[in-house]
């Protein structure tokens, strides 16, 4: 009965975290705040160095609950061409005793095309999982079905994007995890990473009052099973260095979430809750903060490629 009580534990733990998240990588709220995130034509889009952080803690009150860290960094390359994008980044995804950590490099290519930009962008990633059997309490010790030790694996993957940017609106499409990677860990145990396709896009509408805008965005990720789309609009207030900006977002059969926050001399800090609409429950959601800096590049050319991104990070 205790291994039994055990295997369901996992299973269970396992369900709620797919059937919350339905996909390998974790979707967030502000994902409008991390496009490189997803798409690494996404980097070096503005003439900004923008540095960012994120921490998401899902299915709160539960223990052992998914949580995920992001932190980045993208630039355009001046000292070669405002052309160029590069981006680095990390991501650690935990869900109970499993592990998967992400470490990306990115570069990314624009050239003017009807009116906007297009660029193209590529990934190179290292995969690292991990799973610490060690804090599992089976009763019989031998039992070969999970490892009893901390077991890990690595493995290269890939990604490569599309982003077109114009005036007012933006659109972006990738795929993430091109290898398709099986990463093994340890002798027995192995977990199969499945291809991903993203979409993304935004609007700006500006107001009568000058200071006010409104910014529409969609988000939509498949990995050939499961697929999950995010709508979501804010409202923002611009007062040369200042911002404030608060909004909401719905994913149909999954969620809805509330966010709020506000931009002052480059440093952006966050926060949404969201609520689940099935499984856990509304009470069982996920709390979100995101803290962002950025600093406007003076070596930019005036007149020569300028381009200024619908997006205000």
């Amino acid at each position: 009965m205790k291994k039994w009580r055990i295997y369901t534990g996992l299973a269970l733990l396992w369900l709620c975290a797919l059937g919350t998240r339905a996909q390998y990588d974790p979707s967030l709220t502000h994902y409008w705040m991390l496009q490189p995130q997803y798409n690494p034509a996404a980097a070096g889009t503005t003439e900004y160095l923008r540095v960012i952080g994120a921490y998401s803690a899902q299915m709160s009150g539960y223990d052992n609950a998914p949580a995920t860290m992001y932190a980045g960094v993208d630039l355009p390359m001046f000292f070669v061409n405002p052309r160029h994008g590069l981006g680095l980044s990390f991501l650690n995804d935990e869900i109970g005793l499993f592990s998967h950590k992400r470490f990306s490099l990115q570069y990314a290519y624009r050239f003017k095309l009807f009116g906007g930009q297009l660029g193209f962008g590529v990934q190179g990633d290292m995969l690292n999982e991990t799973f610490d059997g060690s804090k599992v309490d089976l009763e019989e010790s031998e039992d070969d079905v999970f490892a009893t030790s901390e077991v890990n694996g690595s493995k290269i993957d890939a990604a490569f994007g599309l982003w077109y940017d114009h005036k007012n609106w933006y659109v972006g499409l990738s795929s993430q995890h091109l290898t398709a990677p099986t990463v093994k860990m340890g002798e027995k145990n192995q977990i199969k990473v499945e291809r991903s396709y993203y979409f993304t896009a935004g609007y700006n509408i500006q107001l009568r009052n000058p200071l006010l805008s409104i910014h529409p965005t969609a988000f939509a990720t498949y990995d050939g099973t499961e697929y999950k789309a995010i709508v979501s609009a804010r409202l923002e207030y611009n007062n040369d260095t200042k911002q404030l900006f608060a909004g909401g977002s719905y994913s149909p059969e999954h969620s809805a979430a509330l966010f709020v926050g506000g931009r002052f001399h480059g440093v952006v800090l966050s926060y949404s809750y969201e609520a689940y609409t099935s499984g856990v429950g509304l009470e069982h959601g996920a709390h979100e903060v995101v803290l962002s800096y950025q600093h406007k590049l003076d070596l930019y050319k005036k007149g020569k490629n300028r381009h200024k991104s619908v997006r205000w990070l």
